[in-house]
């Protein structure tokens, strides 16, 4: 495959100026479906493209993938996608955004099934079924039912697919009960009335199937005599995800409404020998002259791996043809997303020695090392991924995916904001070409034998011995710990670390707080905000009664109807932090900070519509970015330690001479206005220690008895580079007492003429 490294791909986007957010990717791309494979304990290898096909080259044995194959030969494939170490995580992680350090299930703790995901957490269910999109989750879910294989029940309403934004469900609700691919029973939405948390049991058979054509390369499924009674649960699953994609791409054709649907399989989790109870088992390896001389365990893998192929090839088909009649004039699979991953690398076996399942990467599921970690990452989407697209289909990416960017990236293309704070990055721009990609520095994992920070291509790992420090791009297996040539470096990248709560204990997580102050109260008496209590059938697992904390995803909302001021008299921290006014036009809201007082949202401070945050002299500190929504300001005069992007007002008004100083990179998008309250000679007010990306408006005032002089140039802006430029209509900007100014742009400053 064609290889399109990171920096390349980010320079091509960047060269791109559509303007940042939502709104222009909504605008110049229509919303697509989405339709996610997600398989359990699946290894980095186990495709064609990260080396099966290879093996096959050079005659050795392999596992076949063909549709995988071909969805990667059709789209990107991203060779450095990572997971979880384990299952429960995983799915928090990836339902979530929120990495292992800030998510309730941080390992695979055997009480997660009851209170792993809460009321709370905004998961990808709740995001895109609130952006008007139909839902649907099948599989294996872990959470919310008991372990018994012949009566389980619902343990915890706040955690089932159901109270997060799915309708359409057919699952398993125990991680323990998926040990087995003939659960006698699945849960099953929509439900009978009155059935606790809108989901009931239903047998898993394939009854429900029979009468229908077989499709190609899944014989001997519903209609064979020999079948069981009881079904092969993926069987199930993966009938139930093709009949929702065929009548959602039928409603989709009709009303424009766009799906999205998650097929979570079992496969190919042990147990492996189950599959052996099925006919024609391993019918696709028929053929293959090496198979027979496989070991049972790798010949069983390689059989469940390429009947799940099978599977997804049949839905890939039904995206093609929804109505199986031959004719392809209802296609829906050009405005289809399809993505393809695992949740963790793959386990120790005869099939990771014989097959080489997790590509030469050392360790394995549980592990820190990349064997527990890298995963198969694949997404086709024909509309926006093709032969003229700035990522080419069939082009290997490596810029570094995370499964928590997968919860941002679906909220952005369905034109919504991603829940507030959490981990993940989205990828939309990468995906559209359009907007720009934002970054972010580092990921973070935890597993039983350790932690790690990954940052480019520089891993740190954190064991109880000690620290290790490998190259990745050099040292693929992990071979050469280079630590002790760096203690600068892992010093710096261990504090990175420690900050994402790796060594918390067990059940430690973000919490969620909200305002309740009165005008003008202090922020930093814990009176002020809301108490956080998680609880269930008497249980509580967690409460935070205290002040604001770096943990905190925490709202300053106005819901009343009159304008409210929170005032900040000493430091604030959160890991992230929202200001909003409220519907009415009166209800503004405020975050005043007193003078030097500092303000950090760890990963985010978000300033949406009717909020406003007054910085007095202060520091505003994020390792990632602060974002100004449109009829959002920030206010006043200070230091941004951290990425700026400015959709609304930044209003530079202060003591004489106000500057502002932001330590990364200035956005101004399209509907931005950057306003500057003073300007002289020898004086920039704003100082940008990066990029300045400008789009949007300029407005200057003049006061304190400035009197621009006619020729004379002024600085407002300086930075590293200057790209783009104000959108002020014939590049002029006019002050209030109607001086007029033009814009003149240089490779690292903006400046003002006086006519």
């Amino acid at each position: 495959m064609k290889h399109f490294s990171l920096f390349l791909a980010l320079t091509a986007i960047s060269s791109l100026w559509f303007g940042v957010g939502v709104s222009s990717l909504r605008a110049d791309a229509p919303r697509p479906n989405i339709l996610y494979f997600y398989v359990d304990d699946m290894g980095w290898g186990s495709i064609g493209p990260n080396g099966q096909a290879d093996r096959r080259a050079k005659g050795l044995a392999s596992v076949r993938t063909p549709n995988l194959d071909q969805l990667a030969a059709h789209g990107l494939n991203f060779t450095r996608g990572y997971g979880c170490h384990v299952c429960s995580p995983a799915r928090s992680s990836q339902q979530s955004g929120f990495h292992q350090g800030h998510t309730f299930a941080d390992r695979n703790d055997p009480n997660n099934a009851k209170k792993a995901m809460r009321a709370d957490d905004i998961l990808m269910g709740d995001a895109l079924s609130a952006a008007g999109y139909v839902t649907g989750y099948w599989g294996k879910w872990g959470y919310g039912g008991s372990k018994d294989q012949a009566n389980p029940v619902i343990d915890n309403v706040q955690t089932l697919p159901t109270s997060h934004g799915y309708r359409h469900v057919l699952a398993e609700l125990h991680h323990v009960r998926a040990h087995t691919f003939f659960q006698p029973t699945l849960w099953n939405a929509p439900a009978s009335p009155g059935a606790v948390g809108g989901i009931e049991l239903i047998p898993n058979s394939m009854a429900r199937y029979q009468g229908r054509a077989n499709y190609p390369n899944t014989p001997a499924l519903q209609d064979h005599p020999d079948y069981p009674k009881t079904a092969y649960c993926d069987d199930c699953y993966a009938f139930a995800a093709l009949d929702f994609v065929r009548d959602q791409a039928n409603n989709y054709n009709r009303s424009g409404q766009p799906f999205f649907g998650l097929l979570a399989v079992q496969i190919p989790h042990a147990p492996f020998g189950e599959i052996e109870r099925l006919p024609d088992w391993d019918h696709a390896y028929a053929n293959d002259p090496h198979y027979a001389n496989l070991a049972d365990q790798t010949r069983q893998w390689a059989a469940m791996v390429t009947r799940i192929d099978a599977h997804f090839g049949n839905i890939l088909a039904a995206l093609e043809d929804p109505n199986n009649d031959g004719d392809t004039s209802d296609s829906i699979a050009d405005n289809t997303l399809v993505i393809f991953q695992s949740d963790n690398g793959g386990p120790g076996g005869k099939n990771l020695v014989e097959l080489d399942a997790n590509g030469g990467l050392r360790g394995t599921k549980g592990s820190i090392q990349e064997g527990g970690i890298r995963v198969p990452l694949l997404m086709r989407w024909p509309a926006m991924i093709h032969d003229q697209s700035i990522l080419k289909a069939g082009t290997d990416v490596d810029r570094v995916v995370d499964v928590t960017d997968l919860l941002p990236t679906f909220c952005e293309l369905a034109g919504a904001k991603p829940p507030l704070g959490i981990d993940g990055v989205s990828l939309a721009p990468t995906l559209t070409g359009r907007g720009q990609q934002r970054t972010r520095d580092f990921i973070i994992h935890e597993a039983g034998n350790g932690q790690s920070i990954i940052r480019g291509n520089l891993k740190l790992v954190r064991t109880k011995k000690g620290f290790q420090l490998y190259d990745l791009d050099a040292d693929h297996a992990e071979a050469n710990d280079i630590a002790a040539a760096h203690p600068e470096l892992v010093q710096e990248l261990e504090t990175l670390l420690l900050g994402e709560r790796v060594d918390e204990p067990r059940g430690f997580a973000n919490t969620y707080h909200h305002w309740t102050g009165k005008d003008g109260a202090s922020t930093s008496d814990a009176a002020n905000w809301s108490d956080y209590r998680y609880a269930n059938a008497g249980v509580t697992y967690m409460t935070d009664d205290g002040a604001p904390q770096l943990s905190w995803t925490a709202r300053i909302d106005n819901n009343g109807d009159r304008p409210n001021i929170a005032r900040a008299d000493q430091d604030l921290q959160f890991l992230g932090l929202q200001i909003r006014g409220g519907d009415s036009k009166n209800a503004a809201q405020s975050l005043e900070l007193g003078r030097d007082v500092n303000l950090t949202g760890r990963n985010e401070i978000r300033i949406a519509a009717g909020g406003s945050l007054t910085l007095n002299q202060g520091t505003l500190s994020t390792l990632r970015w602060i974002e100004v929504l449109p009829d959002g300001t920030l206010t006043g005069a200070g230091t941004i330690d951290g990425t700026l992007y400015n959709d609304g007002l930044v209003n530079l008004v202060g003591t004489e001479r106000p500057q502002l100083s932001i330590h990364a990179d200035y956005h101004q998008l399209q509907h931005g206005t950057l306003r500057v309250a003073d300007i002289g000679q020898n004086h920039a007010p704003v100082q940008i220690h990066g990029t300045a990306t400008l789009a949007g408006e300029l407005v200057v005032t003049t006061g304190n008895g400035f009197k621009p002089i006619p020729g004379q140039t002024y600085t407002v802006m300086a930075a590293n580079r200057i790209v783009g430029s104000f959108s002020n209509p014939d590049g002029e900007v006019v002050a209030a007492d109607g001086t007029r100014f033009t814009i003149v742009y240089d490779e690292d400053h903006v400046s003002l003429r006086c006519h």
